[in-house]
């Protein structure tokens, strides 16, 4: 879902694009046996999902800037996590937030969703090397912004 809302800006929208592709799985359902990556299979059909979305709206760029991210979504919170305070996490969405589009993309989706990175070079149509080069400039650079304030 989240990923869906990160390609269109539109939540009413991303619902609907989950409830497609959930279709999708469970027309194709005889063979999903064999499929190798389910959460790649998943991935590509929402990415396919958003780009026929825009097709048919003429939309032709989504600013992800637009779209909230919250960080620690679907992390597991240990009580020294609780102790950060609401102030540190606004400043590691704003730091996030401020990274360039290939950068913030390849950061959330490896970091965030726990995607592989071959997995994710392949959603982002590029190398693997290049979505290594895009998470160590996420990671430098949200090392630079937040300046020992949170330990990424």
């Amino acid at each position: 879902m989240r990923f869906a809302i990160l390609q269109t800006g539109l939540t009413t929208v991303a619902e609907e694009i989950v409830s497609d592709t959930f279709m999708v799985v469970w027309e194709s359902r005889k063979s999903l046996p064999d499929i190798a990556n389910f959460d790649s299979y998943l991935y590509t059909i929402v990415r396919n999902k958003c780009i026929s979305y825009f097709r048919s709206q003429h939309v032709t760029n989504v600013d992800i800037d637009e779209t909230l991210v919250d960080f620690f979504v679907q992390s597991e919170t240990t009580p020294e996590m609780d102790l950060i305070s609401k102030e540190n996490v606004a400043r590691l969405n704003n730091a996030i937030n401020s990274l360039p589009y290939k950068c913030k993309l390849s950061f959330k989706l490896v970091r965030e969703d726990k995607m592989k990175y071959k997995d994710a070079a392949e959603l982002l149509g590029i190398s693997v090397k290049t979505l290594e080069a895009h998470i160590t400039t996420a990671v430098k650079k949200l090392r630079e912004t937040l300046s020992g304030d949170i330990s990424v």
